[in-house]
């Protein structure tokens, strides 16, 4: 199965340098984790794209790399990317009615192959629990570099954290200005209560515009902790 896709969404500079930033910072986890899964708290905040994106820039730097619509609820790829409907996917695969070689499709960009979602199943969180999702990745982790999961987001269903649980750990994907902290926080404890290893938080939807944005957070805690433990030694110089 060969996927046409459009190479990565024309993005700014800062888009571009925020996407190797997160390439690099994940390469800097060492060889394990390689199998990540992506989620977030609330639909539409950009959790599907910012998986999509740092697979396809993993790529490109030569990492082979293989991306896992698993968001079988609601996929937004198809209709994004403009693939074939009739494509099949990992639905076929893990209700046993396509082999691997029919659902694994490579792509025009280099190093990068995709696994799409497929029909939606009356059965999602069944599907993704079961032990043919888990011999999926085992076997796959063995073939590429690094393997990007979308999932649905966390606080709407559970499929996030079934689906982690055949990861080495997941990120959370979270528009800025979206969340509150407790819900975040809330969806946070959902992870450690499943045993998920969670290796970070990505901040999405940033209004690089504001320049009042980084000094309002940053100087928020930096300036909280910072200040703890070097202000009493600048007041007594």
């Amino acid at each position: 199965m060969n996927i046409y896709i459009e190479k990565l969404q024309k993005m700014d500079y800062a888009s571009q340098e925020a996407y190797k930033a997160l390439r690099t910072n994940i390469q800097f986890l060492g060889k394990e984790p390689k199998v990540i899964a992506f989620t977030s708290c609330m639909p539409n905040e950009g959790k599907s794209s910012v998986t999509f994106n740092l697979a396809t820039s993993m790529a490109e730097a030569g990492k082979k790399t293989l991306f896992i619509d698993a968001d079988l609820r609601k996929s937004v790829l198809i209709g994004r990317y403009k693939i074939n409907q009739g494509t099949k996917g990992l639905t076929h695969f893990l209700s046993g009615i396509s082999p691997i070689t029919d659902v694994l499709g490579t792509t025009n960009v280099e190093n990068f192959h995709m696994i799409l979602a497929g029909p939606v199943p009356p059965n999602p969180s069944e599907l993704l629990g079961q032990n043919k999702f888990q011999e999926l990745i085992d076997v796959l982790r063995n073939i590429y570099d690094y393997i990007l999961v979308d999932t649905p987001p966390l606080g709407s269903v559970i499929d996030s954290v079934v689906a982690a649980r055949a990861c080495d750990g997941i990120c959370m994907v979270i528009e800025a200005n979206a969340d509150s902290y407790k819900f975040a926080q809330k969806v946070q404890e959902q992870i450690a209560m499943a045993d998920c290893r969670l290796l970070g938080v990505i901040l999405n939807k940033v209004n690089i515009a504001d320049k009042g944005y980084y000094g309002k957070y940053y100087g928020k805690y930096y300036g909280k902790y910072y200040g703890r433990y070097y202000g009493n030694e600048s007041k007594s110089k």
